[in-house]
This record gives C-alpha cells, sequence and structure tokens, in this order.
C-alpha cells in the first residue's frame, strides 16, 4: 500500500515547474500515483501542498458529482490524463478538458477547481491545497535553493577566474605581433568589480518585476535543483547505512557491566570506605570511552591477577 512518506521522498525528486492557470503566475510540483497523489505549489509568498489516499478522493469525488458510484480507479485515471498537462507547465490540457480556475478561499488556503467530462457527463474536483508547514517548506525550497545559490557562486568564481587567465593569454599574443582579422571581435579586459555593479544594475530591475521569479525557473535551473537533491538523497542515504551497519559491541557492554558489578560488591562490604567514595566520584565524572577500555582490558587478560577497580582509573 502507497504511504504518504513513499510519496514525499518521490515527489523531492521532481524539479519545480512554471506554470500559468487562470492568470497565476505559479510554480509546482506533483506526484500522482495508482490511486493517490501529492501536490506542491507555491507563488513565492506562501507554499500550498495536498496529500490525497484513496478513501480521501473517493470521498471527495462522490461530494462533487452526486450520482458518481464508480470506485477510484475507475475515474482516477481520467483525473491525471486532465490535470497533468496543466501541472506540468505544458500548457497543452487534453480535450477532455473544459477549464481550470484558482480560488483562494479565506484562511490562506488554495483551491485549483477543474471541470472536464468523463463518458460525456461533468466531472469535477477540486485540489483544496492548505499552507505546507515548514519543514515541508525547508526540504522542497529553501535548502535546494540555498544550495543551487551556492554552486552557481562557485560557477561564477571560476568563470571570473578563466576570463582573467584568457585576458592574460590574449594579452601575449599581442604583445608577440598577433592581431585581430576582425575589429568587432575586439572585447574589452575583463574587470570583476566593474563587471558585477553593471551587471547587478541590469539585472535587479528585471527580477523585481517579474512575479518573484515563479516564470524563470528554466530547464537549467530544473536539472541543477534536480541534481542537488539527488545528491543530497544519496547522501542520507550513506549516512543511514553507515549507522546501521555499525552494530553494538558485546566486548564493550559486558565491560561496563564487569566495572559496575564489581564496584557495588566493594561498597557491599566496605561502604563507607574511602575508595568506596572515590571510585563512586570517578564512575559519575570519567568519559565512557575509559569505561570501555576497562571492560576490554579485563577481557583480554582473564590469566592475569585481577586489579581492584580503583587501581585501573589511577
Amino acid at each position: 500500500m502507497e504511504t504518504i512518506e513513499a510519496s514525499s521522498d518521490v515527489l523531492l525528486q521532481h524539479p519545480w515547474l512554471p506554470i500559468s492557470i487562470d492568470g497565476c503566475n505559479l510554480l509546482v510540483k506533483s506526484c500522482f500515483a495508482e490511486t493517490t497523489y501529492h501536490i506542491l505549489l507555491t507563488d513565492m509568498r506562501c507554499v500550498w501542498q495536498e496529500t490525497m489516499q484513496s478513501a480521501a478522493i473517493q470521498s471527495r469525488a462522490q461530494e462533487l458529482n452526486k450520482r458518481l458510484q464508480a470506485p477510484v480507479k475507475a475515474f482516477f485515471s481520467h483525473l491525471c490524463e486532465v490535470v497533468r498537462p496543466c501541472l506540468s507547465g505544458s500548457g497543452q490540457p487534453s480535450e477532455n478538458q473544459v477549464g481550470i480556475t484558482v480560488m483562494r478561499p479565506e484562511g490562506g488556503d488554495l483551491c485549483l477547481r477543474l471541470k472536464s467530462k468523463l463518458a460525456e457527463l461533468p466531472f469535477y474536483w477540486e485540489f483544496r491545497c492548505t499552507p505546507a508547514p515548514v519543514d515541508v517548506v525547508c526540504l522542497h525550497l529553501v535548502q535546494p535553493l540555498v544550495s543551487m545559490s551556492h554552486v552557481l557562486q562557485q560557477q561564477v568564481e571560476e568563470l571570473e577566474e578563466l576570463l582573467v587567465t584568457k585576458d592574460a593569454e590574449i594579452q601575449d599574443y599581442k604583445e608577440n605581433g598577433a592581431t585581430l582579422s576582425r575589429a568587432r571581435l575586439q572585447t574589452d579586459i575583463f574587470e570583476r568589480h566593474t563587471y558585477k555593479v553593471g551587471f547587478l544594475a541590469k539585472t535587479l530591475a528585471v527580477v523585481s518585476s517579474d512575479d518573484h521569479g515563479a516564470k524563470n525557473f528554466g530547464d537549467d535551473l530544473r536539472e541543477l535543483y534536480t541534481a542537488i537533491v539527488a545528491h543530497g538523497s544519496k547522501r542520507k542515504l550513506s549516512e543511514q547505512d553507515q549507522l546501521v551497519a555499525v552494530d553494538p559491541d558485546p566486548v564493550t557492554s559486558s565491560g561496563v557491566e564487569a566495572c559496575a558489578e564489581g564496584g557495588e560488591a566493594d561498597d557491599k562490604q566496605n561502604p563507607s570506605s574511602p575508595e568506596a567514595e572515590a571510585r563512586d566520584h570517578i564512575v559519575h565524572t570519567v568519559p565512557a570511552q575509559q569505561l570501555i577500555t576497562c571492560g576490554r582490558a579485563e577481557q583480554t587478560s582473564s590469566k592475569a591477577k585481577k586489579k581492584k577497580v580503583v587501581g585501573l582509573f589511577r
């Protein structure tokens, strides 16, 4: 049976796609399985999501379509066929689709209302998306975008270094008598500060007027987003495998127990002795690594004469 966690993991691997629905520019991620779906939407001011399982889909379909008595599998494939083109940014809805509108009910929710035809009868559906929790927003949007910014900044720095090197190469050619065959190919020497000032002056005005960038999440950015998310997922799985591979050390456990039992026996024989008081203080303050060393030493030197526990910590 498909779970919410599984659909969320699959959705994480999908890039954000720019779409325009009913005059609204949005970024969307969607994952449609056999009888479940998970959808994320953002206008760069808020992020909404909806996750639906088979039973909830059946209930909503009957709520919106009073005459519909079919099981989920009978109409869910139609819903996927109709809505996927709209949520993929292709802008090519299927022939059965009549229209999709964006509603903003009170409470900050977002509703996508769909109307189409199923077996020559009207079929209605609503994606009732609610504001996504902070952890979902960070996982799907904030963390990948921060990583993308860092990667792109590194790329810019490397390209700047390459331009400086190319200028030095060209200057060497000129000093040795080389000339351009076409004057229009002449370029100015690259200067980092001058370029950054000019670039920001030209770009900031365009970015600030562009509906918060929802339309410009292009192919290159989607490819970079997918690569970063995939790399993060592989690293997370690798860390989990390493944790699972670390088994408890039976020698360590038995050694710690031996130290504790030895101390308890000394307390029973002479509960008020100075050695017992000193040992109690040491057991509560000595790091666990020293206790582990104590246990292993007793296991490996079974033929040697046993010493008091206090002596092992001196």
